[in-house]
């Protein structure tokens, strides 16, 4: 029986879809549920599973913008059986082949090259990539070994002795004078990012305001705390969840920042529904924790966890993207001492953090150095005025320099009993 499997819908308003890359070959036996090829939108990548177990036949080009519930393959399930029936001979049979090709010699210098591709330097990064490649020094080396016009070119246009000696100093001259240019083809969620990007400028009156705060406190609480937190919660306690719970608290006091402009009105949501910048490797991503305000730092960590994971390997769904009243990115992990964020629409406002580095700053009229971080914090200024604006990285910096006011919903606690 033949079954067709259909491209799914990302969202309402999304009618067309590109079907990025198959995961799979035309002809292959595919089991239940295995994932068959990415599909990108302007807001999410999904994954295009197969429904049923049997041979694929695949009816749409990578690349190519296809409708949404269009028919992207087709699963033959009279192969079905075959699936698991195929793997064990095959391996054999491969094992077989090349134990007896050994024998030539052409194939015990491959076997040479191997042990010596084996003692290759390689960086963890890329160790870890290899692994879950399954890859090895050997795949990558040979991987390597086929030319095209592109290096014929090359070598032709050098020096001739530049095309025999193997001194370093030639090495580095030819790695210098390759001039070739590489052409990637933008997916369509960098296409959306751009256009919203640049939206962001032309449409609001962004400003950014600035602020510093001393990480002393947080820094010495999870140092005193992460072994516990750790056995307690089964996750590590960062940064981020004390900034975003801030953050939230912070909104409490300041509601126009958690605000957003609705045609002729302005809408003032009562919960924080917090987004998150995740850089993956197709491009920024904001996945959602919902109503950060009921929730503990363990909670945005497991959160904060879960999405990051989800949204490095492309499994966001288009309910986790969409919804946010406030966004906060780090860019501190990177090494940013300091930026202006561009607000994500159609929220108001977006807070940045940054690296932290060790300062001199005045302590009681001493100076001390200090671990800081520079926040910012960039709003609309058609809705939010440089009072709410100011005065919310100062509840934030307020927060993170004593932890305990997390407590207290950013309130003074001597201010709360004296009923101020």
């Amino acid at each position: 029986m033949i079954v067709e499997i259909k491209v799914p819908t990302p969202g309402e308003s999304i009618s067309e879809v590109e079907l990025a890359s198959w995961i799979v070959s035309d002809g292959d036996i595919v089991e239940k549920d295995q994932e068959l090829a990415e599909i990108e939108s302007d807001k999410a990548t999904l994954s295009l599973l197969a429904t049923e177990a049997g041979k694929v036949k695949l009816l749409v080009e990578a690349g190519e913008t296809v409708a949404v519930d269009s028919v992207a393959c087709s699963v033959d399930t009279d192969f079905a059986g075959e699936a698991k029936s195929k793997t064990a001979p095959a391996k054999e049979e491969t094992k077989a082949e090349s134990k007896k090709e050994i024998e030539t010699p052409k194939e015990a210098i491959k076997t040479k090259e191997t042990l010596e591709h084996s003692n290759a330097k390689v960086s963890p990064l890329a160790q870890k990539l290899m692994d879950e490649a399954g890859m090895n020094a050997d795949d990558i080396i040979n991987g390597l070994k086929r030319i095209s016009t592109k290096e014929v070119e090359l070598v032709k246009g050098l020096p001739a002795e530049s095309t025999v000696s193997n001194s370093p100093s030639s090495t580095f001259v030819d790695a210098v004078a390759g001039r070739e240019v590489e052409r990637q083809k933008m997916t369509t969620l960098r296409k959306k990012l751009s256009q919203r990007l640049v939206s962001v400028k032309n449409e609001t009156a962004m400003l950014t305001t600035f602020n510093e705060v001393d990480m002393s406190a947080v820094m010495a609480l999870r140092k005193k705390y992460q072994s516990k937190f750790i056995d307690t919660h089964g996750v590590k306690l960062g940064f981020m969840s004390f900034f975003i719970k801030a953050a939230s608290l912070a909104l409490k006091h300041h509601p126009m920042v958690n605000a957003m402009i609705d045609q002729e009105e302005i809408v003032m949501p009562e919960y924080h529904d917090v987004s998150v910048a995740v850089q993956t490797p197709k491009g920024l991503m904001v996945p959602v924790i919902r109503n950060v305000e009921t929730q503990g730092l363990h909670d945005l960590e497991l959160s904060l966890k879960g999405l990051a994971e989800k949204a490095r390997k492309g499994k966001l769904g288009i309910e986790e993207m969409t919804g946010g009243t406030f966004t906060v990115t780090n860019g501190g992990v990177f090494g940013s001492m300091l930026s202006t964020p561009i607000i994500n629409p159609p929220q108001s406002a977006i807070m940045g953090m940054h690296n932290i580095v060790e300062r001199p700053v005045a302590v009681n009229g001493k100076v001390e150095i200090r671990p800081i971080m520079y926040l910012a914090l960039s709003y609309d200024h058609r809705i939010i005025d440089g009072k709410d604006s100011v005065g919310f990285l100062v509840k934030v910096k307020e927060m993170i320099e004593d932890p305990a006011k997390l407590l207290q919903g950013g309130f003074n606690p001597e201010e709360l009993v004296l009923g101020l």
